[in-house]
């Protein structure tokens, strides 16, 4: 998977009005697991992958990936480890991977290293949830090196023309927080939530992914229109914690949206 990410995304948007990124916390429930829900989201018809490596304090994130965190932490997965399997899905799976973590981990590992070896696994990008653009300069210079995609936040409380300064950095697509505070609490899809993302069309050019509080087919509905990426995190562990890691693939199907941008009218995706 070498096309540029942006280029992806908009040929895909050319079929389908809305697109289906999910995340996984690397090492949760184990590394081989992480690879099989992989394989089963890529099976199930998702566009793209986050990948989160494991982090002690993910301040960004909800109680059930904050677990999801600590337990692949206990299990041994190292930010070696979750590199390796990285590289292994990018070479498995050809739709692109992004990593998302915090800035501690890449400072550790040495900032422009860390980009170097993304770049040579074949990843497309990556979003660091803790690193604003200002305190990030030796990041988005390697970035920019390496021609990968640095993912900046929106949030509800960003002003508009914080917005426009962010695009001026960000590639591939922005992230949209659907509401202010971390994963996985529920979120109102309603006109609060659709004049918020009106803001973030208007702010910049590139497509628009939303996360936070995406649990059911209906929340992914509510996007169409007024987003193009819906980003599924949470519930996709809270499955996997619940029902066990065969129980994704039925989730990820339930999610996928109809297809109203085929030449042969409205078709479910997949057909």
């Amino acid at each position: 998977m070498n096309m540029a990410l942006e280029t992806y995304l908009r040929n895909k948007l050319k079929k389908k009005d809305i697109l289906l990124m999910t995340h996984i916390v690397l090492g949760y429930p184990s590394l081989e697991d992480s690879f099989r829900i992989v394989e089963t989201m890529v099976d199930s018809g998702v566009d793209l992958i986050e990948l989160q490596i494991p982090f002690s304090e993910p301040i960004a994130d909800g109680p059930v990936i904050v677990r999801a965190n600590q337990r692949a932490l206990q299990r041994g997965a190292t930010v070696e480890a979750c590199l390796n399997l990285a590289e292994r899905v990018v070479r498995e799976f050809d739709i692109p991977f992004l990593i998302m973590t915090y800035y501690n981990i890449l400072f550790c590992y040495g900032v422009r290293d860390f980009v170097s070896a993304m770049a040579k696994m074949g990843l497309q990008g990556a979003i660091i949830a803790d690193l604003p653009p200002e305190e990030g300069y030796d990041y988005l210079e390697a970035m920019q090196t390496h021609d990968l995609a640095p993912i900046l936040i929106f949030s509800p409380a960003t002003s508009d023309m914080r917005m426009k300064y962010l695009d001026s950095f960000c590639k591939g697509f922005i992230y949209c927080v659907a509401r202010k505070g971390v994963t996985g609490a529920d979120t109102n899809f309603s006109t609060g939530l659709e004049s918020y993302l009106v803001r973030c069309r208007k702010a910049c050019s590139l497509p628009l992914a939303v996360g936070f509080g995406i649990k059911e087919r209906a929340n992914v509905d509510f996007l169409r229109g007024k987003a193009d990426i819906a980003v599924i995190g949470t519930e996709v562990i809270n499955r996997v914690e619940e029902m066990g890691v065969a129980s994704v693939g039925d989730f990820i199907r339930s999610l996928s949206p109809v297809n109203t941008n085929s030449l042969g009218g409205v078709a479910a995706e997949g057909e």
